[in-house]
């Protein structure tokens, strides 16, 4: 039924199936791709059905879709059916089980649908796969999580309302307000576990952990730190943990939730357990180490302990565990702890250099911002990105256009190489996207714009409010090769970031860690393309559905994807 690569990627094996599919494992979820056998496919392929099979289970269930074939009249179908009924038009596709952490394999099945010209479906054969998805990334040693990102989604209108007083029940509307505001929502439990999705319940789990924990000492370091739920764990610690809060711009001003952290935490904790800094610029790590008999944990990434970015943001964590993983967290914390804000001291200790985490069978290494002169990194990541790329890049960068330099041009000469399949987000400009899609080509959109006024069959959306959105800062290099690596962490890939800041930068040269920041890059890219593709119907005052059959000399839907050289290598390179 299937053959595994490595457990992260599995094939169909049916030979009799048309075409080929291949699975690929993320966190939370998985990316379904497929490809044509030879040739063409027929005029009336319109689509794929996808159907899945949770571990022990006794039957299928079908992906919906929330676009449709018209009915008579031209009329839009405004009800999400079945793939079965309403296929897949896309060679690829993200998927998020409901219940992926079930142990086991989930059996996927894929089946080309047809239809003739009375509009009349029929199936093809179909290809099948097991996967086992799980949790952990790699069990007691390392774990990706990322949160949901999809405040901005029609699955999240689906759930909690898309008007923005259900959002005024769930979210504050300020960030100082983060730390008294009470959420009235009838659904705030379950809404807030979804969209803080496996990186909000890692770092509370971490906390929980700790506290049960006695002999665990804890060391934190935030930029934003205005999260209750953080706050009323850490409280729990009492003396056991030490704080580090910056104290940059907004976070030291009167009534920042920060300065009202500093006093919560300076009365269970002690003042003397409680430290503001700024570093060079910014105090910018998002950063927990946990080191006790039981519990030996460390966590950094994207993900600020805040409001924002555990429910509005596209972040990510990574927890590493054991003694010689934490250490060098346990010594970047001490190295923080005992500066008074000077880069350059920092910059000359163990922790600005790179160490190796020691996993067993994970290459993964850490380094700590500010960099010295002798350990920068930002020209480094530069020249692997424009000298050693050899088959694809993804990307999601917020602030990279902020500096000007050779990353930014290593990138824009990626995106001009036909044989480098390369596509990502990063920030035009505050509140704003680059794309650089997977034809070459960049567009600049606005994410709240996208939001609004979407044509037939979807709703409007909430635009979650201002700032920045997009805020994870990872780069996934050759993902489908065996050298496939990722650059992450709170690290934003600047020279503010390399030698001002506090920051956090993990290395990891590991293919089933490529995969899952690769799944990631890929579903928020579609997430957002599709949105621009809603804006430019609303605005050519078109309705979204599905393709049917051609006629005469009208195109196939799947036509450009066998004749654009871009979407060729983006149907070869998944499946």
């Amino acid at each position: 039924m299937s053959n595994g690569i490595g457990e992260f990627q599995v094939t169909g094996t049916n030979a009799a199936a048309l075409f080929t599919l291949k699975l690929h494992r993320g966190e939370g979820m998985l990316l379904i791709a497929m490809n044509w056998k030879a040739g063409l496919p027929p005029k009336d392929f319109v689509g794929f059905g996808i159907e899945y099979k949770e571990p022990g289970g006794d039957r299928f269930y079908a992906l919906k879709n929330r676009l449709a074939f018209t009915g008579a009249g031209e009329k839009i179908n405004p009800n999400i059916q079945s793939t079965m009924l309403s296929p897949i038009q896309k060679f690829r596709w993200v998927h998020f089980p409901r219940n992926a952490n079930l142990p086991g394999d989930f059996n996927y099945r894929v089946t080309p649908v047809f239809m003739n010209g009375q509009g009349i479906l029929s199936y093809g054969e179909p290809q099948q796969a097991n996967i086992q998805l799980r949790r952990e990334t790699y069990p007691g040693q390392l774990n990706v999580a990322f949160t949901r990102g999809f405040i901005s989604s029609q699955a999240f209108v689906d759930r909690y309302g898309g008007d923005q007083a259900s959002i005024n029940k769930l979210m504050p509307a300020k960030a100082s307000d983060g730390l008294t505001f009470k959420p009235t929502h009838p659904k705030t439990k379950e809404a807030l576990e979804w969209m803080g999705f496996e990186s909000r319940a890692m770092i509370l789990k971490l906390l929980d952990d700790a506290i049960a924990d006695p002999t665990a000492n804890v060391g934190i370091v935030a930029y934003d730190f205005s999260e209750p739920n953080m706050i009323d764990r850490i409280k729990m610690l009492g003396s056991r943990v030490r704080v580090i809060i910056d104290n940059s711009k907004d976070h030291k001003a009167a009534g920042s939730g920060e300065n009202q952290a500093e006093a919560i935490v300076g009365v269970s904790a002690g003042q003397p357990n409680v430290k503001r800094q700024h570093m060079g610029g910014l105090q910018h790590n998002k950063m927990i180490v946990v080191n006790g008999n039981t519990v030996k944990a460390a966590i950094g990434g994207s993900t600020n302990f805040s409001w924002r970015g555990f429910y509005v943001q596209s972040n990510n964590a990574v927890m590493v565990q054991g003694a010689t993983a934490i250490k060098p967290f346990v010594d970047a914390f001490e190295n923080y702890w005992q500066n008074n804000d000077s880069a350059s001291v920092y910059g000359a200790t163990p922790s600005a250099e790179i160490s190796n985490l020691g996993l067993s069978g994970i290459d993964a290494k850490v380094t700590f911002s500010p960099h010295g002169a002798g350990n920068v990194m930002l020209q480094k990541i530069a020249d692997d990105v424009d000298k050693n790329t050899t088959s694809s890049i993804f990307f999601l960068l917020a602030f990279l256009y902020q500096t000007p330099g050779n990353l930014q041009n290593a990138f824009k000469k990626i995106g001009q190489d036909n044989k480098i399949f390369a596509c990502g987000i990063s920030d035009k400009k505050l509140g704003g996207f680059d794309f650089l899609k997977p034809d070459g080509k960049t567009k600049v959109v606005s994410p709240a714009s996208l939001a609004k006024g979407v044509p037939e069959p979807f709703k409007s959306e909430p635009s979650g409010g201002s700032g920045i959105r997009m805020h994870h800062k990872f780069i996934v290099i050759d993902f489908d090769k065996p050298t496939g690596r990722v650059y992450l962490g709170s690290y934003n890939f600047s020279d503010a970031a390399d030698t001002g800041n506090g920051e956090n930068l993990f290395i990891i040269k590991d293919r089933r860690i490529a995969v899952a920041y690769m799944i990631e890059a890929v579903r928020i890219f579609d997430h957002y393309q599709f949105r621009v593709l809603q804006q430019q119907a609303k605005t050519a005052r078109k309705k979204l559905h599905l393709m049917k059959p051609p006629k005469a000399s009208d195109k196939a839907w799947w036509e450009e994807d066998f004749n654009d050289p871009r979407k060729i290598k983006d149907r070869e390179l998944f499946a």
